[in-house]
C-alpha cells in the first residue's frame, strides 16, 4: 500500500458518545481513499476511564489503519468556581488547550512527514480549535456526531431573538419552530443546559455560531432517514450526511467487564427470538434509587423479559456514571429473587453486542443519537426515554416525525416527575406487544442503513464528494 500524501486531524471532545462516531469516520474515509492519514489529538480530561479505555485499544488497532492517536499534554483547567453548566466548563477547558494544540500540528508539519495537514475537524464542542486551524492556514470541518434536528438548533440559536429565547426558557410548554422538523416543538424538549443556565445558552450559540466558519460539516445521519432535516439545513457551510457511523465490533474489545458481557450473552442464548427488552441510558446516563425503585417495580408487573443495565450517578461534574458495586443498595428488597430467570441486572456492556442478538424484541434508550442508529441498523424498536443532552429533541423526532419508535416520555429529564412502574408497563406492553407498524417500519429503516453505504448509496457518494472537496484545495 502506498504511504498516505493527506494528513487529517481531528480534536473531539473526550466523550464516548462523540468520540466512536468520529474514529468510525475516519475508519470509512481511510478506507475508501487510503491516501489520508487520520490523527486525533486525545485530550484528557480526569475521571472517565471508558473512554481512556477505548484510546488504548485503538491506539493499539490502528497502526494498519491509517489511523493513529496522539496524547496532547494536559492543560491547566479552569477554577470550579467557574462551573455554571457543563458545556460552559467544557468550553473553557478547550480554550486552554489551544497552544498545545497548535503545537502538536505543527510537529505534524514537520517537513519530514511526507503527509501534508489538509484539514483539521473538530467537533460541536471543540470549536476554538477553529483559531488554530486559521492560524495554521489550514481548512477546518465540523464532524457533527448527532441528528440534523440538534445541528438546525445549534444553528439557529445564535439568530433567535433574545427575548424569544428567554420565554422559551420561562414557559415549558411555549411553543416553537425549527425548519428542521415538520411540527411544532415545545421548550420542554430544550437541552437542559439551554434551559437551566444563561451560562449554558451562551456557549450553545457560541458554537453555533462558529459552524459557519467551517468548510464543511460531516454529519452521522443519512438522506433517508432525515430528509426534511437535512434539505433545510442549506449548504452554507456544505453537509456531508455519511452516516451511520458504528462501533459495530470494537466495544465487546475494549469495554472493562468482559466477565459480564459473556454472561449477559450466555443468558440471552437461552431466550426466545425477540422476547427480551434491553434497557440502557447511555455511557453517560444514570437514574437516582427512585426512579430505580420504579422501574424494578414496572419490569415485574410487565413480567417480561429483560436486561437492564443500571450505572451510579457520577462522584463530579465532570466525571461518567460508573457501575455499582454492590446493586443490592438500590434494587427493591427481593427485586432479583422475584425475577429470577425472568431477567438479569448488569453494569456496563457493549450495547452493539447486546442490540444484535435475535433474542433482543426492544429497547428502553434514552434517545442518544449513536443508540438511536444502532438500534434502527439491527431493527430494534425504541421507547423513548430521553435523559441529558438533546435526547428530549430526538425522542421527539423518533416518535413524531419519523414514526419509528414507541413513546414512554418525550421531555424527561433530571429533576422530573417520576416515570411510575404503571407508565413503564404500558410502554412495554406496545413495545413488545403492540408495536407492529413502528417494528416494521424500523425494520425498513434496518436496511436503508446498509444500502447507504453500499456503492451510489447517499452516504458513499456524500464521502466521495468530501472527498473531492479534501483533494481538491490542494492540487
Amino acid at each position: 500500500m502506498a504511504k498516505p500524501h493527506h494528513h487529517l486531524v481531528f480534536i473531539c471532545n473526550p466523550a464516548i458518545g462523540n468520540l466512536v462516531p468520529a474514529v468510525e469516520f475516519a475508519v470509512r474515509l481511510v478506507h475508501q481513499d487510503p491516501r489520508f492519514l487520520a490523527t486525533f489529538l486525545a485530550l484528557d480530561i480526569p475521571g472517565r476511564p471508558l473512554v481512556n479505555a477505548y484510546t488504548q485499544s485503538r491506539f493499539a488497532a490502528s497502526p494498519s489503519q491509517n489511523i493513529q492517536f496522539i496524547a496532547i499534554p494536559s492543560a491547566h483547567p479552569p477554577s470550579p468556581a467557574l462551573f455554571h453548566s457543563h458545556i460552559a466548563y467544557l468550553s473553557l477547558y478547550f480554550e486552554s488547550y489551544k497552544p498545545h494544540v497548535k503545537q502538536a500540528i505543527i510537529d505534524l508539519q514537520n517537513p519530514q512527514n511526507s503527509a501534508r495537514v489538509v484539514g483539521v475537524f473538530v467537533d460541536m464542542f471543540t470549536t476554538a480549535f477553529i483559531d488554530v486551524a486559521n492560524d495554521l492556514q489550514i481548512p477546518s470541518y465540523l464532524f457533527f456526531a448527532s441528528p440534523a434536528t440538534f445541528l438546525s438548533l445549534m444553528v439557529q440559536l445564535p439568530e433567535m431573538d433574545r427575548d424569544r429565547v428567554e420565554s422559551l426558557i420561562r414557559d415549558s410548554d411555549a411553543e416553537f419552530a425549527l425548519p428542521s422538523f415538520a411540527h411544532s416543538l415545545t421548550s420542554s424538549l430544550l437541552p437542559s443546559t439551554v434551559l437551566k443556565t444563561r451560562d449554558g445558552l451562551f456557549w450553545y450559540a457560541h458554537h453555533g455560531r462558529r459552524y459557519g466558519e467551517t468548510n464543511g460539516v460531516v454529519i452521522n445521519s443519512f438522506a433517508e432517514l432525515e430528509p426534511h432535516a437535512l434539505s433545510s439545513l442549506g449548504e452554507i457551510p456544505p453537509v456531508y450526511a455519511v452516516g451511520p457511523l458504528l462501533d459495530l465490533g470494537g466495544p465487546a474489545q475494549w469495554q472493562p467487564s468482559r466477565a459480564t458481557h459473556q454472561s449477559v450473552l450466555k443468558w440471552l442464548d437461552g431466550q426466545p427470538e425477540r422476547s427480551v427488552v434491553l434497557l440502557s441510558f447511555g455511557s453517560m446516563g444514570s437514574l437516582d434509587k427512585a426512579q430505580i425503585r420504579e422501574i424494578a417495580f414496572g419490569l415485574e408487573r410487565a413480567r417480561f423479559r429483560f436486561v437492564w443495565v443500571v450505572r451510579q450517578p457520577p462522584k463530579s461534574q465532570l466525571e461518567h456514571p460508573d457501575d455499582y458495586s454492590d446493586l443490592d443498595d438500590v434494587l427493591p428488597d427481593g427485586f432479583v429473587t422475584r425475577t429470577a430467570g425472568l431477567g438479569l441486572v448488569c453494569g456496563w456492556v457493549p450495547q452493539v453486542s447486546i442490540l444484535s442478538h435475535g433474542a433482543i424484541g426492544g429497547f428502553v434508550s434514552h434517545c442518544g443519537w449513536n443508540s438511536i442508529l444502532e438500534s434502527l441498523w439491527f431493527g430494534v424498536p425504541i421507547a423513548t426515554w430521553p435523559v441529558y443532552a438533546e435526547q428530549q429533541m430526538n425522542a421527539f423526532e423518533m416518535v413524531k416525525e419519523l414514526e419509528l419508535a414507541v413513546e414512554l416520555r418525550l421531555d424527561y429529564r433530571e429533576g422530573s416527575k417520576l416515570v411510575t412502574a404503571e407508565e413503564l408497563e404500558t410502554a412495554l406492553r406496545r413495545l413488545m406487544d403492540g408495536g407492529d407498524e413502528v417494528r416494521a417500519r424500523v425494520k425498513r429503516m434496518g436496511e436503508k442503513c446498509r444500502t447507504v453505504l453500499l456503492e451510489n448509496g447517499s452516504s458513499y457518494t456524500a464521502l466521495n464528494s468530501l472527498i473531492e472537496k479534501l483533494t481538491a484545495q490542494i492540487l
